[in-house]
Order: C-alpha cells, then structure tokens, then sequence
C-alpha cells in the first residue's frame, strides 16, 4: 500500500470531537500484513491508535464487518482474553468514505514465522504454550454474559460454514481445483453428531497476536473479522494447521525437527488443550482438520477473486490465492485419513 487516500484533516476533526489525540500534527501510516481491511497507525503528537477500515470498491455483502470486529472487542474488555481498547466508530462516509474504527496500539511483538527464529528452544516452547492458553480462554468465555447471545447462530456451525465457503467457490470467476471440490461434496457427509457453541475468533494464529516486548505473554488479540457463535474444536483445528503445512509452502511448521525447536508435536499440543478445557478432541480430529483446510483454501480463492478485481489490500494477493488449491490438496489427504479415525502422533 503506498498510503491512504484520507483527509488527514476530516480524521483530525473526527479525533477532537472525540477528545481524543493531542496538539501534535496527524501522521497516518500503513500497518504492514493482512489481505482484509486496511489498517493504519495514526500519529498526534506522542499519541498514537490503529484505525481500521474495510477495503474500497463492491464487497460481497457479509464480508469486511469491521462493525463486529468492534462489538467483539469491545465486550471482550477486562475479560481473560486479551484485546486493544477501543476507542471509537464511525459510520459517517464524510471521515473517510467508508466505515472504520479506532483502537489502542499495542507496542509489542508480532511474530510470523512460527518456526520463531531467533529464539531459544524454551522460549518457542513457551511462546506455544501461551497460544494455547489463550485460545483455551477465548472458548471459556461465557458469551451470553458478555452480551453476544445473537452474535452468531448457535448449533449446526459445519453445516453453515461449509455451505457458505462453498458457494463463495462455486461462484468464483477462477478456476477451483479438484481437490476443493471433492472437499465440497465430502464434507456435508461427515459432519460429527456431536454439537458445542462458544465464541471463535475464526482467524486464530501466531502473527495475529502481539506479545509482550520481553515476556511469552499475549498482549493483544487482533483481526477478529471472522469471529463468530461457533464450534470450538473448528476454531482450535484451524489454529492447528499450522503442523499439517509445509514450512515450505506457507505460515507452517510441517516437515521441521519440532524437538530441536522447543516446539510442541501436534499431539502434544492437543493434550494441553484437552487438559485446559476438558474437551476430547476424539475421533473426528482429521475432519476439523481437513474443514480447516477447505475453509483456508476458500479464503485465499476469496482473496485471488479480489485480486482479480483489484479490490486486494496486500501487494502479494496474486502470490497468497495461488496458495489455496495446495491446501485443499493437503485437506483432502485429511479427509482420507479420516475413516482411519487417525490421532496426530507425538
């Protein structure tokens, strides 16, 4: 992104009748990483916050809610899972044409290679065990009490989800692989019987968390765009993606020496899970799995079609949606290890 086409001066206005910022000129600067809304670092003076935006040009009607991302965190506050303040929305076009938020800016660590270089072995260990604590807590929220009862719909998640990541794919302008498409018809036919809600952030992984400067402490939780009612083995299952992808390929820790990194196994990891919130992942790990795969796969094609119609935010959109079809194909390998009922092994 070279820069935002805002009126700095509409956004200084804005921030006074909100007493917020100081006396210093306002700054705006792009906010590195993400393919959904923009995002900014504002500037007054020693002042500082991240505004938050969607994307310009047609959307599709349900994506880019920036208004849920700022009614999540904002019933998130003071809770056990840890998110920016929020500091103000805005749904009047004269600011900056279209729909955006204000929340604190967390100075912290932002890490995106999960191999985590540069780090100790124990302090990789520790950075994991922490992701795994909190995703824990964000399933332990009473939901209700924190006044989302109707943030999404309770029960029947898969069903929804796979409807929906379907026909997204079904009316793409791209051309969708075979493997994406046998996840399509496969999956409806597999869904477990077994049914929970709680609130998922849908977008759980490593660079979507900033750490304390020096501790293995989660600071902030961030892009809660996909965040909804949901299961929370489909919501922990994406987190774990992280082990069936190839380093190689994209956001992965498959295929390196785990032990000599400090890094937990897949099953390890699980473990820690299941003894945090007592939940049994059981048998039907390779479909949340292999849903998770389809699901990412369904979001990159999402991001090529943009792309395609030059509404992408990221530079490399091109080179991230080529990454969709490779997934479904390691989906697919998930689904037929599935009848196996198949536990990750430590």
């Amino acid at each position: 992104m070279s820069g935002p086409l805002f009126d700095v001066q509409h956004i200084a206005e804005f921030l006074q009748r909100h007493g917020l910022g100081d006396d210093g000129s306002m700054q705006i600067h792009p906010l590195s990483g993400g393919q959904s809304n923009p995002t900014y670092v504002l500037s007054s003076g020693a002042w500082r916050c991240v505004l938050r935006t969607k994307p310009a040009g047609q959307l599709q009607p349900s994506a880019h809610a920036i208004d849920r991302e700022y009614r999540v965190m904002s019933a998130l506050q003071d809770s056990c899972v840890p998110v920016p303040r929020m500091l103000a929305y805005c749904d009047d076009p004269s600011v900056v044409g279209r729909d955006f938020y204000l929340m604190e800016f967390i100075d912290g660590r932002v890490f995106v290679d999960q191999s985590l270089p540069g780090l100790q072995p124990a302090q990789r260990g520790a950075i994991y065990d922490e992701m795994n604590r909190v995703i824990a807590a964000l399933h332990a929220v009473d939901y209700q009490a924190a006044g989302l009862e109707d943030y999404g719909k309770p029960g029947s998640y898969f069903a929804r989800q796979i409807a929906r990541w379907s026909r997204q794919c079904e009316v793409s302008s791209l051309p969708v692989s075979h493997e994406m498409r046998s996840l399509m018809a496969w999956l409806p036919q597999q869904i477990p019987a077994d049914d929970e809600t709680t609130l998922v952030h849908g977008d759980f992984r490593l660079d979507n968390l900033v750490f304390h400067p020096t501790e293995p402490r989660v600071l902030a939780v961030l892009d809660w765009e996909l965040s909804t009612l949901g299961h929370p083995l489909a919501d922990f299952a994406y987190h774990c993606m992280a082990w069936r992808v190839p380093a190689t390929l994209w956001r992965g820790v498959g295929g390196l020496d785990l032990q000599a990194l400090g890094i937990p196994s897949e099953a390890d990891y699980l473990r820690a899970y299941e003894q945090r919130t007592g939940r049994n992942v059981g048998e039907h790990w390779e479909f949340y799995m292999a849903y998770n795969l389809f699901r990412m796969a369904a979001i990159l094609y999402g991001i090529g079609e943009r792309a395609a119609q030059g509404n992408a935010t990221a530079a490399d959109a091109v080179e991230t949606a080529r990454k969709a079809a490779p997934l479904a194909e390691i989906g697919w390998r998930c689904a037929q290890r599935h009848a196996t009922g198949t536990r990750p092994a430590a």
